[in-house]
């Protein structure tokens, strides 16, 4: 019973990860639609998403290492603002920005399975 609640606890960490770096896509959007802080509303996500990248990612921290945590944070962020920026945006798809994408996503996930296990 025991490795099975230890099992569950590093999964929930390794999902709270997941979600601080979907925050944090959502707090650099909501950033971007302050145009400056010269707009008040878009302050709101930008408060709530930015609680809960704080919130999520020191979750995480509870049991992943520094290191780890913060490369797969940003490397979640970098691969999430691209594909907000592709889909919502617009913007050209380019072949070397997907190769590149695509590098990050490797990257996190060997460092998702060279975590040790307890």
């Amino acid at each position: 019973m025991l490795d099975y609640l230890d099992l569950h606890e590093e999964r929930m960490r390794w999902l709270f990860l997941l979600f601080a770096g979907i925050s944090e896509v959502g707090w650099v959007y909501s950033l971007k639609s302050t145009d400056g802080f010269t707009r008040l509303l878009p302050l709101i996500p930008y408060a709530a998403c930015g609680f809960a990248t704080a919130f999520f990612l020191s979750q995480s921290l509870k049991t992943i290492p520094v290191g780890v945590t913060y490369s797969v944070w940003t490397g979640i962020a970098v691969i999430g603002s691209n594909v907000v920026e592709l889909a919502i945006e617009h913007q050209p798809v380019q072949l070397a920005r997907l190769f590149f994408i695509a590098l990050i996503l490797l990257g996190i996930i060997g460092l998702q399975l060279s975590f040790p296990r307890h």
